[in-house]
């Protein structure tokens, strides 16, 4: 059997009694590329620097390319491209300054990969880094990140700050690296981000695991909003009845409500009435993570 690029049993990280992450277990396969998302303060970062071996777990195991976390850190960093959702760096530095000497650490880098980097990314790498906005160092970061064409990359937060084209490039290259059969684990609460790169997707809630399902299973068993026109206004009932309908709301000539699963009941309804328009479109990851985070809260009340 194949070892996994990440595999996490039981992770446990406690702050005296306050929560990190709970019991958390998961495997990434290697050629995948993994979202793990959640809201800020969920355990996101904190499960990161586990795996990085920059904090002690309180219980549980964590492995990267079969490699133990804590008691083999050096071999781990020495095949993984990682980029923290806080990266600092000298400011004092240029960025080409940084990115030599990262270079450097990683074992003599030839400049001509970093330099595609930096092109695709289009870094200003003659600024010291104190002098640049948020989204230009974090494109130093990144580029810091890919540029030995590591086996595995995690990568915490990795588009913050990046324009709409940057974050498209960003999206490539990770194409790229799935392709030569390498791993990505991207954290995130940027939902439509992880949409456009992940194979699979990982919920994160106040510290413990709550779904981990594929992209496309995901958004396929989940629900369609629905946007309805009327020639007259109808009856909240006549849609309020539908046993997979949720959400249902009347407003004037226009009813929008929440669909699961055989449209065929909703069809058969509006077949009763004269239409003026139907708009029929597949929820999307966010509005997916937000009911289901809703779900959990009704039944944790």
């Amino acid at each position: 059997m194949a070892v996994p690029a990440i595999s996490i049993q039981k992770l446990t990280k406690r702050y005296g009694t306050s929560r990190g992450v709970d019991d958390i277990s998961l495997k990434v396969e290697k050629g995948e590329v993994f979202g793990f998302l959640g809201p800020n303060g969920a355990g996101k970062t904190t499960t990161i620097r586990m795996l990085m071996d920059f904090i002690r777990p309180s219980s549980g195991t964590a492995k990267v390319l079969g490699l133990d976390c804590q008691k083999e850190p050096t071999q781990i960093h020495k095949r993984v491209g990682f980029l923290a959702g806080d990266m600092e760096m000298d400011p004092r530095m240029t960025g080409r300054q940084y990115l030599e000497y990262v270079s450097n650490i990683r074992g003599g880098v030839p400049w001509s990969k970093v330099q595609v980097l930096i092109d695709r990314l289009q870094c200003e790498t003659e600024r010291k880094i104190g002098k640049l906005s948020r989204g230009n160092k974090q494109k130093i970061a990144l580029v810091s990140a890919l540029m030995d064409d590591p086996d595995v990359l995690i990568l915490d937060e990795p588009t913050s700050g990046l324009d709409p084209l940057m974050q498209q490039e960003f999206n490539t290259i990770i194409h790229e690296h799935r392709k030569k059969g390498k791993t990505a684990f991207v954290s995130s609460h940027d939902l439509s981000e992880v949409e456009q790169i992940c194979d699979r997707i990982g919920f994160i809630r106040e510290g413990k695991l709550i779904a981990v399902e594929p992209l496309k299973a995901l958004t396929k068993q989940t629900f369609k909003n629905v946007r309805v026109s009327f020639a007259a206004k109808p009856k909240p009932s006549d849609f309020s009845k539908l046993a997979n309908a949720s959400d249902v709301v009347v407003k004037d000539k226009t009813v929008t409500l929440k669909l699961k699963g055989d449209v065929t009941p909703l069809i058969k309804e509006l077949g009763k009435h004269k239409l003026k328009d139907v708009t029929m479109q597949d929820a999307n990851l966010e509005e997916i993570f937000m009911t289901m985070y809703e779900d959990l809260e009704v039944q944790d009340a």
